[in-house]
C-alpha cells in the first residue's frame, strides 16, 4: 500500500478521506484537519430530470415541504447501497464540499478514501460500495468494516493480543465484533438499529392511540424518552400526528415507560446478539472483555440506559465510546493520516480482500 507515483500529482491537489457511509448520517473525516462534515445521508432530486436539487441538511429540511416532482430520498437500506447512481452524486458532493477550502484549485480533487461498510455486506455490495467511491472522483478507494473503524475511532487497543468488543448501534444496522491483533475474531451483524426503533415507535403509536406520525417525530421521541433500561425519574413526551379514526390532526402525551415497552422488540435483537457474540468467543478473549469492558459506539448508542440494560444482561462492563456517533469516521480518518502504517494496512488489505481499488 506504499504511494503510487503515477497518483503523486493529485495526491498535491487533494487531501486524503476517511468517510462514514452511513444509512442516517455521513460523515467525512479529511486528513490533517478531522471531521468536517456531519450531515443526513438524503439527497433531494427531481424524479423526471434526475437533477440534484440538494444534499445533506439542506435535503434532509426540504422532506414534505417539495413540489412533486422533487423528491427527498435515503439512498443507503440498512447500512448498504439501495440507489447506486445517487449514492455516487451523493458523495461526489461530499468529496467537493470537502475540498473547498484547499488553497490548490487548479483541478478537481482526486482523494484517496476509506469507506466505512457494514461487516455483513456481501461481496457485490462491498464492491458498490467501492465503486461508487471511485465514480464520485475518489483515485482510489478502500473499504473497511465499520466495527474495525469504530474500535480504532474508540480507541480501542485492535492491535494488541488483547480482546476488545465493539458494538456499533447505526441507523441501519448493529455490528457486534470481538477483535484482537489486528483482526476481526467474532463478527455480527443485524440489519436491525435506529431505524427500527423509530419504526417500533410509530406502530407503538398506530396500534395504542389510532395516531399517525412521521418518521421524523418518532426519532424525536426515541431521543427525548426512548429508552431499554427503568429510569430514575420516567418522563413523558408528546406525540403529534394525524387520528386514523378522524383525520384530524392530534397530539397525545405518552411516557417514557410505554415507549419503552413500544421499542422492545428492537432493543432484545440487539441484546440478543451481543449475547450470542459473547457466547461464540474464546475464553481467553471473553476474561479481556470481562476486564476492560464492552464499548458501544453509533448513535443507537445512545439510547437511554441501553448500557445498563447490557450490562445487566450479560454480566460485563459496558462503557459508551467517547463521541459515539463519530467512531467510525474517526476510526477511518485514523487510516488516512496513517497511510503507511503496518497495522492499518494489514486491515485494509484483509478488507480488500488481498485487491486493491483503484482507477
Amino acid at each position: 500500500m506504499g504511494i503510487n507515483p503515477i497518483n503523486s500529482l493529485f495526491g498535491a491537489f487533494s487531501r486524503d478521506l476517511g468517510i462514514d457511509l452511513g444509512t442516517a448520517n455521513t460523515l467525512v473525516h479529511v486528513r490533517g484537519k478531522g471531521i468536517v462534515i456531519s450531515e443526513p445521508s438524503v439527497v433531494a432530486m427531481d424524479v423526471k430530470t434526475k437533477r440534484v436539487h440538494a444534499v445533506g441538511a439542506e435535503a434532509k429540511a426540504m422532506v414534505g415541504k417539495t413540489p412533486a416532482n422533487i423528491v427527498a430520498v435515503r439512498p443507503l437500506k440498512d447500512g448498504v447501497i439501495a440507489e447506486f447512481d445517487v449514492v455516487e452524486k451523493m458523495l461526489a458532493y461530499f468529496i467537493k464540499k470537502a475540498h473547498v477550502y484547499s488553497p490548490v484549485r487548479l483541478m478537481d480533487p482526486r482523494p484517496r478514501v476509506v469507506v466505512g461498510v457494514p461487516s455483513g455486506v456481501t461481496e457485490v455490495e462491498r464492491r458498490a460500495a467501492r465503486d461508487a467511491t471511485l465514480n464520485a472522483k475518489a483515485r482510489e478507494a478502500y473499504v473497511v468494516e465499520e466495527p474495525m473503524a469504530a474500535a480504532i475511532g474508540a480507541g480501542l487497543p485492535v492491535e494488541e493480543p488483547i480482546g476488545s468488543m465493539i458494538v456499533d448501534i447505526g441507523g441501519g444496522t448493529t455490528e457486534v465484533a470481538v477483535i484482537s491483533l489486528g483482526g476481526i475474531v467474532i463478527n455480527h451483524s443485524i440489519r436491525t438499529a435506529g431505524d427500527e426503533i423509530d419504526e417500533a415507535i410509530m406502530q407503538f403509536a398506530r396500534r395504542e392511540y389510532n395516531l399517525l406520525i412521521g418518521e421524523r417525530m418518532a426519532e424525536r421521541a426515541k431521543i427525548a424518552a426512548g429508552s431499554a433500561y427503568p429510569l430514575e425519574e420516567e418522563i413523558k413526551v408528546v406525540l403529534r400526528g394525524r387520528d386514523l379514526l378522524t383525520g384530524l390532526p392530534k397530539a397525545v402525551e405518552v411516557s417514557s415507560v410505554e415507549i419503552r415497552e413500544g421499542i422492545a422488540g428492537p432493543v432484545n435483537a440487539i441484546i440478543q446478539e451481543v449475547r450470542l457474540a459473547l457466547e461464540e468467543t474464546p475464553p481467553e478473549l471473553v476474561a479481556d472483555i470481562m476486564e476492560h469492558g464492552i464499548t458501544l459506539a453509533g448513535g443507537g448508542s445512545l439510547l437511554h440506559g441501553l448500557d445498563k440494560r447490557i450490562a445487566a444482561e450479560t454480566k460485563m462492563p459496558v462503557h459508551i465510546a467517547e463521541d459515539p456517533l463519530s467512531c467510525v469516521a474517526r476510526g477511518a480518518g485514523k487510516m488516512v493520516e496513517n497511510f503507511e502504517n503496518k497495522v492499518y494496512q494489514d486491515i485494509l488489505t484483509r478488507s480488500q480482500n488481498q485487491r486493491r481499488a483503484r482507477l
